[in-house]
């Protein structure tokens, strides 16, 4: 009996024994999750690295942490949107290799030339816009662009040198190239952050359309609101400098009740701003203020066996609908019968599908993209904006301002010619609840750009 009571006392202590090993590797393991989801969400902090960039299988969407949209940040920061495509294994093109550059044979993703192609920006014989075969670039671009995105992005100038040396634009130099600390200190390294893959895709689109102009960088101290309209200030005091232009900021933040505090961060004269509508349903800031243009998203959808382009459609994860906060402003009027009393978005659209996606170059990412290089086709919002700020710049007069710009593009609604071609296909929104028809709608604006003559004339003032 005295046996059979100590081996039940030692069974009872093993077993309370292995109950606290039990809990004590499972309060490790919540600590380890909870330190992994809090780094993971610790949105363009700057401090929180990527040690090994993700690897995904081919057809493959995935977003960097840039991305990442969390309720506390409404307000407080802002994040990129940007997402990268790992192409999917298709019959028609070649094998790819590490030290294979695009275009690659089989896959049409958009090149500066196809994408001047399809916008009627230049002339050329190439039927279907085939990136592959398409080879003239718009040779326009004047005064300046500024593009404000967070935190720094130290292979600006050397990855920008690749994109330009194998699409055949004017290398980056002291004269056409610029790299500015809105706070004059250099700001926290954004690498494997997203931000700076947002940077890439910037820099990439606004010197494809617009070649001649010169383009800044201005690099803001972290994502806080705060930090993004201080670079925006900057932004817009060189570019006002140098005669006028555009800025773009291709990021945001879920609306917020007092918004409308940094509307008057985009009010320098002779500066359009634009911003993103977002890569998910509903309205983002600064996409909503007044005081810019805000730019939706669309696919090219082509032939996959040809390549040919054949036409355009409503990406359906891009932002769009009515502001929270925001009045309707007076060049909107016209369309008060669907937006009501509220500003509505976006203005206009542009190419912003990842599955229709654009090529850009950022070495930092090789290995995440395609095969070992730095090349990556990418999509978002984030290629819309700087798409948009490109085309106006080449289109080479300068308004006053983005309520002048957007009064004009307005004014162009319904007419023949004017510009614009309206995007009839698709649905974006909650439950694909807004839909492209004829005219202005939720998911592409008044519909994307056409005709680099009819641009220049009508819409610029």
């Amino acid at each position: 009996m005295a046996a059979l009571t100590w081996t039940r006392e030692k069974t009872v202590k093993n077993l309370a024994s292995r109950r606290w090993r039990h809990i004590a590797a499972i309060a490790l393991f919540a600590c380890l999750a909870g330190s992994l989801i809090t780094n993971a969400f610790a949105q363009g902090r700057g401090e929180e690295k990527f040690s090994n960039l993700p690897r995904f299988a081919p057809g493959s969407l995935f977003e960097p942490q840039s991305n990442y949209v969390l309720m506390q940040d409404f307000g407080k920061r802002a994040h990129s949107n940007v997402r990268i495509l790992v192409p999917p294994a298709n019959p028609f093109a070649k094998a790819q290799t590490s030290a294979g550059t695009p275009p690659f044979a089989g896959y049409f993703y958009e090149t500066p030339a196809s994408l001047a192609c399809v916008y009627g920006l230049v002339s050329t014989t190439v039927a279907g816009c085939n990136p592959n075969l398409t080879a003239t670039n718009v040779v326009t671009g004047s005064r300046s662009i500024a593009l404000v995105d967070a935190y720094d992005y130290p292979g600006a100038k050397s990855d920008l040198a690749t994109f330009s040396s194998q699409f055949g634009l004017p290398a980056p130099s002291s004269a056409n190239f610029r790299v500015v600390y809105a706070t004059g200190v250099k700001p926290p390294s954004g690498v494997h952050s997203g931000w700076d893959l947002e940077a890439a895709l910037d820099l990439d689109m606004a010197h494809s359309l617009a070649p001649r102009a010169k383009i800044y960088l201005v690099e803001a101290a972290s994502s806080s609101l705060q930090d993004m309209f201080q670079a925006v200030r900057k932004a817009a005091s060189l570019v006002a400098a140098d005669g006028g232009g555009e800025v773009s900021m291709s990021w945001g933040s879920g609306e917020f009740a007092t918004e409308g505090f940094y509307d008057s961060a985009m009010a320098t004269a002779r500066i359009v701003y634009f911003a993103a509508a977002g890569d998910s349903p509903g309205t983002l800031y600064p996409c909503t203020s007044p005081n810019a243009v805000c730019v939706g998203g669309t696919g090219n959808s082509r032939n996959a066996a040809t390549g040919v382009f054949q036409g355009n459609v409503a990406w359906a994860d891009t932002g769009g609908g009515t502001s929270s906060y925001e009045a309707r402003p007076n060049y909107q009027d016209g369309i008060a019968g669907i937006i009501g009393a509220r500003r509505g978005v976006p203005d206009i659209a542009a190419i912003a599908d990842p599955r229709t996606g654009v090529w850009i170059y950022n070495a930092a990412w090789a290995g995440s993209c395609v095969g070992n290089s730095g090349w990556c086709i990418v999509g978002g919002t984030s290629a819309a904006t700087p798409v948009m700020a490109a085309i106006v710049n080449s289109a080479g007069r300068f308004p006053s301002s983005s309520a002048a710009e957007l009064s004009l593009i307005y004014s162009t609604l319904g007419a023949a010619g004017a510009g614009w071609s309206d995007v009839t296909s698709g649905a974006c929104g909650f439950y694909d609840g807004f839909a492209a028809f004829r005219g202005w709608d939720q998911c592409t604006g008044i519909g994307v750009p056409q005709g680099a003559t009819s641009f220049k004339v009508v819409i610029m003032p």
